[in-house]
C-alpha cells in the first residue's frame, strides 16, 4: 500500500537556492575587482561566521557588519563597494519556480522564511516581487531574531501562521535546515529546484501537482 497522503495546510519555502539562484563568488568578484585583488584571496578569508549570524538575527545593521567584513578580508571598500557586490549573490528566479508558485498558490496559502538580512531583503524584495507576490506572508530572521536551523524560529513561523507544525510543508536546499525543520514538527524535504519540489509534493506528501 502506498504511503497515505499528508494532510497539508500550508507551504513554506525558504528563498535562496530554492526561489532564487545565488552565488557568493559573484560578490567575491566584484569586491576583487573593486579592490584590485584576487576574488580567490577573499574567498579564502570569507567565512559564514557568528558575525554573520548576528547580522541575519537583526543583532547588527549592515554598516557594523561592513565593517567587520573590511577587517577580516583585508581592503578598504566603501559601504556601497560592499553593498553591491553583497547584493550581487542574486542571480535570477530558479526555472520554472514561477509558474509553479502561481498554480500552488491556487490550492494552498504560501510563506517565505529566509535567513537574511535587512540589506538583503530590501534588495530580493524589489528585485523579485513578482516571484513574491503569490506568498501571503514573508518571514526574515532579521525582523524574527532568531534563524534556521534553530527549533525556535520554526515554533514562531508556525505560531505566526496560525497553522499546527505538522500541518506544513517546508522546502530548503540546506540539510541542517531541513533538519531543524523537522525536529519542530513539519514536514520538511531538501529541495534544490522546481522539480524538486515538484516530486516532493506528488511522490512524498502525496499531493496531486497539476504544474
Amino acid at each position: 500500500m502506498p504511503p497515505a497522503a499528508a494532510t497539508v495546510d500550508a507551504l513554506l519555502f525558504d528563498l535562496g537556492g530554492v526561489l532564487v539562484d545565488i552565488d557568493f563568488n559573484r560578490a567575491f568578484e566584484a569586491w576583487a575587482q573593486a579592490a584590485r585583488i584576487p576574488a580567490s584571496r577573499i574567498a579564502s578569508r570569507f567565512s559564514f561566521d557568528s558575525t554573520y549570524e548576528a547580522h541575519e538575527r537583526g543583532e547588527i545593521d549592515a554598516g557594523q557588519y561592513f565593517a567587520h567584513l573590511r577587517n577580516t578580508l583585508g581592503f578598504t571598500l566603501s559601504n556601497e563597494e560592499l553593498l553591491a557586490g553583497w547584493n550581487a549573490i542574486f542571480i535570477a528566479p530558479s526555472t520554472g519556480i514561477e509558474s509553479l508558485l502561481e498554480a500552488l498558490a491556487q490550492s494552498f496559502p504560501l510563506y517565505l522564511f529566509s535567513n537574511t538580512n535587512h540589506a538583503h531583503r530590501a534588495f530580493w524584495q524589489f528585485c523579485y516581487a513578482k516571484l513574491l507576490a503569490p506568498f501571503s506572508e514573508i518571514f526574515c530572521s532579521c525582523d524574527l531574531g532568531v534563524r534556521k536551523p534553530s527549533g525556535e524560529a520554526f515554533v514562531e513561523v508556525c505560531r505566526r501562521i496560525g497553522i499546527a507544525a505538522p500541518r506544513i510543508a517546508f522546502f530548503d536546499d540546506r540539510e541542517e535546515n531541513v533538519l531543524g525543520a523537522r525536529g519542530a514538527g513539519l514536514l520538511a524535504h531538501q529541495v534544490h529546484s522546481a522539480a524538486d519540489i515538484r516530486s516532493a509534493l506528488i511522490h512524498e506528501l502525496r499531493i496531486a501537482c497539476n504544474c
